[in-house]
């Protein structure tokens, strides 16, 4: 009888590796350095708070690992893959179809309805006009906003406008959503139901949350927080 070999466990990479990163910007005496080395790792699945001041380098560092920048020397690493690698149309399809971005400042074209707001990524991606309908009104309904997919965005409340860009996040079913300041420009009733459904598409579909903030209240509710200061991080803490 053959004794089966034992099984050897495995260990999922990191969904975000950053090695030792740098990033500056300009040169000689008006040289700023963003960043001067920066090293996390993010799991699969996990929600995550990068906190810190204005100037401390959180967002230069949430732009980097959503592959919005190049580092100026570093590595980051999306499930195991250097993306050093992706350029040009490949670097555009990876981040289309595997993040989703939640910003502040809405970003949404006031004068196009909703849906097509929503879709935008899907047209980005070469979706055809009736799986786009179909992708985006799904998204909706998902943040109780079929009703409003005819709207144009203009008309919309400050907090329709999030979760209209939260429907448009979910559109490409993305593995990632980045947030940065995602309650900022709202008031706290609204900014705690955007902040619920940022959680609920974490803690039920398994969407790793990656959330820059200077807000202590909304951290506290990630599994970890990284707290960013001057371009380095200062300490991380559960």
């Amino acid at each position: 009888m053959t004794t089966p070999a034992p099984s050897i466990a495995t260990t999922a990479p990191p969904v975000i590796s950053v090695r030792d990163v740098h990033k500056s910007y300009g040169r000689g005496s008006g040289r700023f350095d963003a960043l001067k080395g920066v090293s996390l790792d993010i799991a699969d699945g996990e929600s995550i708070a990068i906190i810190g001041k204005s100037g401390s380098g959180k967002s230069t560092l949430m732009h980097l690992m959503a592959l919005l920048d190049e580092p100026s020397a570093g590595a980051i690493a999306l499930s195991g893959s250097d993306t050093a690698t992706l350029k040009g149309s490949a670097l555009n399809r990876i981040r289309n179809k595997t993040f989703g971005f939640v910003f502040q400042q809405f970003f949404l074209t006031p004068n196009q309805s909703v849906l097509e707001n929503v879709v935008l990524p899907l047209k980005i991606a070469g979706v055809g006009a009736g799986e786009r309908k179909r992708r985006g009104m799904a998204a909706l309904e998902q943040l109780d906003l079929a009703d409003k997919a005819r709207n144009k965005a203009v008309n919309l409340s400050g907090g329709q406008k999030q979760r209209t860009v939260i429907a448009r996040a979910l559109v490409n079913d993305p593995r990632i959503i980045f947030a940065d300041e995602p309650t900022g420009n709202l008031d706290s009733a609204t900014g705690g139901v955007v902040e619920d459904i940022l959680f609920a598409l974490n803690r039920d579909h398994g969407i790793t949350l990656v959330i820059v903030t200077h807000d202590e209240e909304l951290a506290a509710k990630c599994d970890r927080r990284v707290h960013i200061k001057d371009g380095l991080i200062e300490a991380v803490a559960a």
